[in-house]
C-alpha cells in the first residue's frame, strides 16, 4: 500500500494545489455564484489539506484559525444550493477528523462532492477532490473508501479521455477489492478497464473483456454488473456493425438495471443501435423517453444529440436545427467523446441538407477533437464519413447496418415490439 500512495502523491500536476476550482473565474464575473462557489471550494480543500501525513501537523491555534475563516466563508455561500451545502459539510468532516484523531471521517463528505462535479459534468474538479482524499487519507482510510475512491479516479480520468491513468485507477481498485475479498469490486474494476479498451478503440480486446465479465458476473449472480456487460457488449457489438445482435443485450441491460438513470443510459444506446438498423421511429420513441425522463447531464445531451441525428435521417430540416440548437447550448459540459459525435452528426446532417461546405467544416473539427484526445474508433468513423460526404446513400449506409438477417432475428423483434409498448 505505501507503493500504492506514493504513486498517488507524484500524479497531482505541479502548481497551486486546488487551482482547478480558481479558473472558474475566467468564465464568470468575479462577483457570480459560481466563482465565489469556486473560491469556497479551494479554501475548503486547503483546510483538508492540513491533516495530510506528509506535513507537519498544525499547531491548535492554526488550525482553529483556518477552520473558522474557512467555516465562515462558506457560511455566506449557505442560500447557493447543494454545491454550498457540500463545501459546509467537508468544513465540518475536517473539523471532527482532526478532533477524534480518525482520518475516515473525511472519506463521506469529499466522496459526496466529487460525485456531486461529476454529475454537473465538473470532471477537472471532481478529480482533484478524489486526489486530495488520496494524498490526505491514503492507506489510512477504510478499504472499502479506497476502492470507490480508486474506481470513481478512474471514471474521470476515462471522461476527461486520460486513459492511461484510467486504466491505472481502475487496476488499483481491483487489487485493492481482491486482496479484500470483494468480488463484486474486482468486477467493477474489470467493467472500468473494458470501457477504456472501448473508447480507446480496442473493441476486439473490450469484447473479450466484456464476455468475460458478463459470463462471471451470471454465474456469481451480481445483478448490477451483469447489466454493465450487457450494456457494454450491446454497445460494443453496435459500434462494430452488429446492431442486431447488440440490440438484445442492450434491452436485457435496461431490465436488469434498477436504476432509473443507468436504465436511461441503456434506452439511449439501445436507440442508437436501433437508429443504425433503419428504424428511426423505435430510435425516436426511445430518446424522446431519455429527453424527456432524464435531467440535464451527459445522457440528455445524448439523446438530444441522436434526436438531431434521426431527423437529418428523415430529412427533418426544421427538426434538425431544433435538435442542434439545444445540443449546441451545452456544448461547455459535453466531455471530448461527446463534443467529436455532436460535430460529427451536425456535419452528416448538413451534409444530407446539401450544405457541404458547413458540413466539412464541421467534420474537420470532429476529426481534430477525437484526434487530439486519442480516440481511434471516432477518428475511424469520422474519416468514413468525409469520404462519403456528398453522397447521402453512403452516409446512410455508414451509420446504417440493414440486413436480410435482421429481419429473422426473434430477439431483435421482441426489442423493437417492447419499445412500441414502451412508448405507448
Amino acid at each position: 500500500m505505501r507503493v500504492l500512495m506514493t504513486e498517488t502523491r507524484t500524479s497531482r500536476p505541479a502548481g497551486l494545489p486546488h487551482a482547478v476550482f480558481l479558473q472558474r473565474v475566467t468564465d464568470e464575473p468575479a462577483t457570480s455564484p459560481e466563482v465565489r462557489l469556486g473560491q469556497g471550494a479551494f479554501l475548503a480543500l486547503r483546510f483538508v489539506d492540513l491533516l495530510a501525513p506528509d506535513r507537519e501537523p498544525p499547531t491548535a491555534d492554526v488550525f482553529r484559525y483556518q477552520w473558522a475563516a474557512t467555516e465562515r466563508y462558506c457560511a455566506e455561500l449557505a442560500g447557493e444550493g447543494t454545491e454550498a451545502a457540500h463545501l459546509s459539510g467537508i468544513v465540518r468532516a475536517t473539523g471532527e477528523a482532526h478532533r477524534r484523531g480518525d482520518i475516515r471521517l473525511l472519506a463521506p463528505a469529499l466522496l459526496a462532492y466529487a460525485l456531486h462535479l461529476d454529475q454537473e459534468s465538473h470532471y477537472e474538479e471532481s478529480q482533484d477532490v478524489l486526489q486530495t482524499l488520496l494524498d490526505v487519507g491514503g492507506d489510512r482510510l477504510a478499504i472499502s473508501d479506497l476502492t470507490v475512491v480508486w474506481m470513481r479516479v478512474g471514471r474521470v480520468r476515462r471522461l476527461l479521455a486520460d486513459f492511461d491513468g484510467a486504466r491505472h485507477a481502475y487496476m488499483e481498485a481491483g487489487k485493492i477489492a481482491s486482496r479484500a475479498g470483494d468480488d463484486n469490486a474486482v468486477l467493477l474494476s474489470r467493467v472500468g478497464q473494458c470501457n477504456v479498451l472501448y473508447f480507446e478503440g480496442n473493441l476486439p480486446e473490450a469484447e473479450r473483456g466484456w464476455r468475460g465479465v458478463l459470463a462471471d458476473a451470471s454465474a456469481g449472480g451480481f445483478r448490477e454488473v451483469e447489466a454493465q456487460a450487457e450494456h457494454g457488449l450491446g454497445t460494443l457489438l453496435g459500434r462494430r456493425g452488429q446492431s442486431h445482435e447488440g440490440a438484445p443485450h442492450l434491452w436485457r441491460a435496461y431490465q436488469l438495471y434498477e436504476d432509473e438513470s443507468a436504465q436511461l443510459r441503456a434506452l439511449g444506446d439501445l436507440a442508437m443501435s436501433m437508429l443504425t438498423l433503419g428504424d428511426v421511429d423505435a430510435a425516436e420513441q426511445a430518446l424522446q423517453q431519455v429527453a424527456r425522463r432524464c435531467p440535464a447531464g451527459e445522457v440528455q445531451t445524448n439523446a438530444v444529440i441522436e434526436l438531431m441525428h434521426c431527423a437529418s435521417f428523415r430529412r427533418d430540416r426544421v427538426g434538425f436545427e431544433r435538435w442542434r440548437e439545444q445540443a449546441a447550448a451545452q456544448m461547455d459540459a459535453m466531455i471530448p467523446n461527446v463534443r467529436a459525435d455532436y460535430y460529427l452528426k451536425v456535419g452528416m446532417g448538413l451534409a444530407r441538407f446539401d450544405s457541404y461546405a458547413k458540413a466539412e467544416s464541421n467534420l474537420r473539427r470532429a476529426h481534430e477533437i477525437a484526434t487530439a484526445h486519442g480516440l481511434h474508433e471516432l477518428v475511424f468513423r469520422i474519416e468514413r464519413v468525409s469520404n462519403g460526404l456528398r453522397d447521402c446513400e453512403t452516409l446512410d449506409e455508414i451509420e446504417s447496418t440493414r440486413a436480410e438477417p435482421v429481419m429473422t432475428n426473434e430477439a431483435l423483434r421482441e426489442v423493437c415490439a417492447s419499445l412500441a409498448a414502451l412508448g405507448a
